[in-house]
């Protein structure tokens, strides 16, 4: 079977390290992420992607993306990797672009390099920026980040180093409005989409592809003339061999995740177990497939990143839907794995 009108040219594979389990301690979180980066390497993804989270381990348990990229660098020798997001708002810009070069130059020039100014409300509390205007500091520092990796003068003359002049093609901006869509593309960076978005009350029923298509549109419109587009379309995808399962798994996920929400008094995002999965896809290789052949910002995009989350149905099971997404999802979409570039 194949879906026709798709064509994925980059696959990618996401994790947030978040605890499936609560018995699970974070060395073997991180070791099963890289058991999972391990094994997108031989299926033949083409890059994995980790996000930055400060403090809750059931919303994400890495605060230093740069680290644990660097271990996987070394681990898997072809996938690209990259962050999606590091939160530039609470980080020095000046550190995370020589952070950014010493893991480019050691990787052989893979980092994908994502940035993004949203955050949790204890995060910005914690490092003092509760009251900030997140955008304002993300702007500012998204500038000097990208004037130190163009090579500009820091202090006294002195400029990067090691220098990074070609992670500066590699930048990435997530958002969530047109506004940022359209900034993101004035900077010729690429456009990282979410899994999920936020629904103004008047259209709670818009399907996610719908809200995201004008971000799509903002962003082609504002490119520079001869710039490549890049689009980062992440999506929440489980797939298991038997519907059952699937359903039975992403069900189970959506129960932990809405007391996540509680916890955090954060209910308006979701109240049912069908809120929590509108946005996602979970089924058999072909019913997911043909969920996902309904998605134009998905069809619009270069770069298709999958995450279990918020299903988060553990080790094995992640393993499974990586292993059916590469060999029975994806090609369906039009993506095919280079035989080359395989272990």
């Amino acid at each position: 079977m194949s879906v026709q009108g798709t064509e994925i040219r980059r696959l990618g594979f996401f994790t947030r390290l978040v605890r499936a389990d609560a018995s699970e301690d974070s060395a073997q979180v991180y070791r099963e992420a890289l058991e999972q980066f391990d094994l997108a390497e031989q299926l033949g993804y083409d890059t994995a992607w980790v996000a930055q989270h400060h403090l809750d381990p059931a919303e994400g348990g890495l605060p230093s993306p740069f680290v644990f990229l660097a271990h996987a660098a070394a681990r898997n020798p072809r996938l690209r990797l990259g962050t999606a997001i590091v939160t530039l708002a609470l980080e020095d810009p000046v550190r995370v672009a020589e952070d950014a070069a010493v893991l480019d130059v050691l990787s052989g020039g893979r980092l994908e390099l994502g940035f993004g100014a949203g955050g949790s409300k204890h995060a910005f509390e914690l490092f003092g920026l509760g009251d900030a205007d997140r955008q304002h500091i993300y702007a500012d520092k998204l500038a000097k980040v990208v004037a130190a990796l163009d090579g500009a003068p820091l202090v006294d003359g002195r400029v990067l180093n090691p220098p990074a002049g070609g992670l500066r093609h590699r930048l990435w901006q997530a958002t969530f409005s047109a506004n940022g869509a359209e900034r993101a593309g004035r900077a010729g960076d690429g456009l990282l989409l979410s899994k999920a978005q936020p629904r103004d009350p008047a259209n709670a029923e818009a399907t996610l592809w719908e809200i995201q298509q004008p971000l799509v549109e903002a962003y082609l419109a504002a490119l520079p003339a001869g710039a490549e587009p890049r689009i980062g379309a992440s999506r929440g995808v489980f797939v298991a061999d038997d519907h059952d399962a699937a359903a039975e798994f992403a069900e189970r996920g959506a129960e932990r995740f809405l007391e996540q929400l509680r916890r955090n008094h954060v209910p308006d995002l979701a109240t049912t177990v069908e809120e929590v999965l509108r946005d996602s896809y979970f089924g058999t290789p072909d019913e997911v497939a043909e969920q996902l052949s309904a998605d134009t910002a998905l069809l619009r995009s270069t770069d298709f990143i999958v995450q279990v989350h918020p299903v988060d149905p553990g080790h094995a099971a992640t393993l499974r839907s990586i292993e059916l997404i590469a060999t029975k999802v994806a090609p369906q979409l039009g993506w095919r794995a280079d035989e080359r570039n395989q272990q």
